[in-house]
């Protein structure tokens, strides 16, 4: 996998790409990360595994907020496994790009904000749900 600067804002096709070219199952460094789907980031997991190598978020400075909206055109859900990650929809927009330093699986990882918790969620990158629908 080529490394790309933290701050770099990929598209789905560079995602795809990544995650193509990383483990599927993981390394002895990331395995304990099993998140096909997203999942709270287990506390006893070393964060220090992972590099941040991208983000989905905007970073052309647009005060544009992103959007809420979610894309379920198959009726899956947040939760689920198969859910596809399109890139320009909740969460996804809101998402950085991490990947293992041993075997360069790929993760997409957010902090969810509700009334009174703050989670860091994390899911694992399947490039077969990567889309762009627009």
């Amino acid at each position: 996998m080529t490394t790309q600067q933290s701050s770099s804002r990929w598209t789905a096709q560079m995602l795809r790409q990544a995650a193509s070219a990383g483990s599927h199952t993981g390394c002895a460094a990331c395995s304990a990360l099993r998140c096909p789907g997203w999942e709270a980031l287990p506390s006893t997991f070393e964060e220090k595994a992972l590099a941040q190598v991208g983000t989905l978020r905007e970073t052309d400075g647009a005060a544009v907020e992103p959007t809420l909206d979610e894309y379920h055109p198959q009726r899956s859900n947040y939760w689920s496994e198969d859910a596809p990650i399109a890139v320009s929809y909740h969460p996804y927009n809101r998402c950085d790009i991490w990947a293992c330093k041993s075997c360069a699986r790929v993760f997409l990882r957010y902090t969810e904000y509700g009334g009174y918790y703050v989670e860091p969620r994390i899911r694992a990158v399947a490039g077969d749900l990567v889309v762009d629908p627009e």
